[in-house]
């Protein structure tokens, strides 16, 4: 088989189909390889006519058909089936030949594979896309993981590829081994934290101001024309106003109340809690979903006393809608706020450079949580590369402090009224654990020292101490 291809997909389910059938559209040769050897020959037969695509039944025939560097795709499913093609894969190969995964992996597996091949002369670029399918075949945002030497070569046909926003790609090299993966799994746990806020937005304003669905995506389509604009609030007003044909009542109140994950969000709070990084709006989002699943303790709690929910006038519901709004605001971008300084610890912890500015480029289309404001972030961070919060930009600060009595209120009103705000209430927490002269953290090292000899510091003068608490006037130690 002559080398005829620029790139090769292997993995062919909605998202490496749809991938390989962009790459074709936009002018590329693509191999496409599938274990199961149907799937490949159906791509072709709808497919076929959107551009050159050249269909291999063997490892050996697919990489055949691959022009040096061989840049070869996988799309299967994360974990031991990803190894499992790059061990196929890999004999076949030579170096200077590049394996991307553009699965949802998790980064330190990247960075164990890339290291790995390094070693063998094999360039692994661990590959975020975000965007799900729509987006694959559209154009996605795309996060680069791997070497700067692979991404010269790879670079040109991912910005191909990508979406575009005022005419700049939506894909760019993000850092070494395992940096993309890393970016893509904060945006995932970022989502659950936007789609948790918009949730907990909705239900005030169906439980409180006693709006129906239809009406709430009315104000959600208001929002999504101002600073909320975003993709998950125009989905968000979508699904509101859907009616199931069947009972001809709102769509949203026949689905289940119980929201599925597929490990994103979760990898993201379990290494946030590695890297002591408080994203506490993305934890709570993720157990919110975990809380939502659990029928039978849901089962045990129901019927216990909440608080009381007097209904409100059209005018109050009108002023409730916009306290609403500027706490929905306020929260997300506090749940975005720590998503990037998620990012700047892990870079820090494993030495990846890491643009932030270039992130929020990025993410403003193709990807799920594409929103106006991340123009406003890209700026933030162009002006000041070594931004240690968004609230460090001075329009940002001035919305969260416009929005501080509506925030709170709202949150008052969600817990006199027993009506569940985690994540509202984890990102004001999180801002006022922030902001506070002292933290009662004085108390925890005291307790720490009592049992167990863990020692403290003093705010007055250097170093480290003890008391030895169980001794006649409980002296004071040095260490």
């Amino acid at each position: 088989m002559n080398a005829t291809a620029a790139i090769g997909v292997t993995g062919l389910g909605v998202m490496g189909r749809n991938l390989a059938r962009n790459f074709a559209r936009n002018g590329c040769t693509v191999a496409v390889h599938n274990r199961t050897a149907g799937r490949t020959r159906a791509l072709i037969e709808v497919y076929g006519d959107e551009g050159t695509f050249v269909p291999a039944e063997s490892p050996e025939e697919f990489v055949a058909a691959l022009e040096r560097p061989r840049r070869l795709m996988i799309m299967v499913q994360a974990g031991e089936a990803t190894d499992a093609v790059i061990d196929e894969f890999a004999p076949l190969l030579e170096p200077g030949d590049i394996i991307i995964d553009g699965g949802n992996a998790h980064f330190a597996d990247t960075r164990r594979r890339e290291a790995a091949l390094r070693e063998r002369g094999i360039h692994f670029v661990g590959t975020g896309v975000s965007g799900g399918e729509e987006g694959a075949l559209e154009g996605p945002s795309i996060m680069v993981g791997g070497s700067a030497e692979a991404y010269d070569v790879l670079g040109p046909m991912f910005e191909t590829i990508s979406a575009k926003v005022g005419g700049e790609p939506c894909a760019a090299h993000i850092g070494s081994d395992g940096a993309g993966h890393f970016v893509k799994m904060v945006h995932n746990g970022i989502e659950y934290a936007d789609m948790q806020l918009i949730a907990e937005a909705y239900d005030l304003l169906r439980q409180v101001a006693g709006y129906t669905p239809a009406e709430i995506a009315d104000v959600f389509r208001r929002w999504n024309e101002g600073r909320l604009g975003s993709y998950l609030i125009e989905i968000t007003a979508e699904v509101l106003a859907h009616t199931d044909p069947e009972t001809g009542g709102p769509f949203v109140d026949i689905v289940a109340d119980a929201a599925g994950q597929k490990g994103t969000g979760r990898w993201t709070v379990q290494t946030a809690l590695d890297l002591a990084s408080p994203v506490t709006a993305i934890a709570q989002a993720t157990f919110a979903r975990a809380a939502s699943g659990q029928r039978d303790l849901r089962a045990a709690y129901a019927g216990l006393p909440g608080g009381t929910r007097p209904p409100l006038s059209r005018t109050e519901a009108e002023r409730f809608t916009s306290q609403v709004e500027h706490a929905l605001y306020a929260s997300k971008v506090i749940a975005y706020d720590q998503g990037w300084k998620m990012i700047q610890d892990a870079a820090a912890e494993y030495g990846w450079k890491i643009d932030l500015g270039t992130v929020a480029r990025i993410w403003r289309g193709g990807c799920i949580i594409r929103a106006s404001f991340l123009d406003r972030i890209r700026a933030a961070y162009a002006f000041d590369r070594d931004l240690v919060s968004l609230l460090g930009e001075m329009e940002f600060a001035m919305e969260i402090t416009d929005a501080q009595v509506p925030w709170r209120e709202i949150i008052a009103s969600a817990a006199r009224r027993g009506i569940p705000v985690p994540a509202f209430s984890a990102a004001l927490a999180h801002y006022d654990t922030l902001r506070a002269d002292r933290l009662p953290a004085a108390l925890l090292q005291g307790q720490r020292d009592y049992f167990g000899a863990h020692t403290y510091q003093r705010v007055d003068r250097p170093g480290t101490f003890h008391t030895v608490w169980t001794a006649p006037g409980r002296p004071e130690t040095t260490t």
